[in-house]
């Protein structure tokens, strides 16, 4: 009996060990222990799948993993890139997966000004990107906003995104994660919070649900958590009808709205995709703080506070920062 408690208990230190040194290798050739992925956990309640390479048929497989198909008329929210120098998810990488789901790149322009101000000049700087060559092109907001309610919210109640979005029937938000000037990272809340919001909107989550219109600047916690209300409102508003796939390639500290941005200096990391927006960045991010090379990008981060959109997001209920990550074979 003593040898057979022994033998269970050796099984149990094994079987420990294993799941302690369970790792990946990311793009740029770093292995990465789970330990070191701070929400990473085998009975979280929601899934992260991850694929080191970086490819069409990378993106086509992390795609076929959430199990589930899009369809009617699919949105393919991205962003469109403020200049050719910028690090926007190109048409070699996505055109497969874009037409897959036979999907129409969306967009609404900006509040900044910039290249992407007026539809005219948007449209015209996705041309060229090369992006026209690759699918259709629908501005959201060329004809103004709409509102959708927040349940939850602290900042928000409401959230204006372009008029356009009612005509769809389901969206895959595609990002590219990287820094951010103001939000210290952008990845899927970013990409359907102030990337959904039309004009307007955008200066009603940067300024946390004050104004409409005018200076977009704002206090730096309001405008992180109107961004986690504004990302509640979409995804509740499309309930199960909205994927999120991020790409972390080419890792600026600077994002893709800058027509100018800082060369990355980190290594590329790999594709991750999940139905919960909160999951996915949370993973993300966690991906970034345990890569050797990442200190540009994490003091961005940080120096904006920009884990509090995390936070918010949690205690909002936008979904879970627990997760569980699920490598796809390359």
């Amino acid at each position: 009996m003593k040898k057979i408690f022994g033998i269970i208990i050796l099984l149990c230190f094994v079987i420990a060990g294993t799941a302690a040194a369970e790792s990946l290798t990311s793009n740029g050739g770093n292995v990465i222990d789970y330990t070191e992925l701070s929400y990473q956990s085998a009975d979280a309640p929601a899934t992260v799948y991850f694929i080191s390479e970086i490819t069409p048929e990378a993106l086509m497989k992390t795609y076929e993993a959430l199990g589930m198909t899009l369809t009617g008329r699919v949105g393919v929210k991205m962003s469109t890139g403020e200049s050719e120098r910028t690090n926007y998810l190109r048409p070699a990488l996505i055109g497969d997966l874009v037409h897959a789901v036979n999907g129409t790149i969306v967009e609404c322009n900006t509040a900044y000004g910039g290249s992407r101000a007026s539809t005219a000049m948007h449209r015209q700087q996705a041309k060229d990107n090369g992006l026209l060559e690759m699918a259709e092109l629908d501005i959201l907001d060329e004809e103004g906003s709409m509102e959708i309610p927040i349940k939850g919210g602290t900042r928000l109640a409401v959230d204006y995104v372009g008029s356009h979005f009612e005509n769809y029937d389901a969206f895959l938000v595609l990002s590219h994660f990287k820094g951010h000037a103001m939000a210290g990272f952008g990845g899927a809340i970013k990409n359907i919070s102030i990337g959904f919001g039309s004009s307007m909107g955008k200066v009603w989550i940067h300024s946390g649900g004050t104004r409409t219109t005018g200076n977009i600047f704002g206090e730096q916690d309001p405008f992180l958590e109107a961004m986690g209300d504004a990302a509640k409102g979409v995804n509740d508003y499309m309930s199960g009808r909205i994927v999120y796939i991020s790409v972390m390639n080419r890792l600026s500290v600077d994002c893709d709205c800058d027509g100018n941005p800082a060369e990355p200096d980190m290594h590329d990391i790999g594709i991750l995709a999940s139905t919960d927006p909160l999951a996915l960045d949370q993973a993300c991010i966690d991906l970034v703080y345990a890569s050797p090379d990442s200190a540009s990008l994490v003091q961005r981060i940080e120096s904006r506070h920009g884990l509090h959109t995390l936070e918010h997001g949690e205690e909002i209920g936008l979904g879970s920062r627990r997760y569980k990550l699920e490598q796809i074979n390359d």
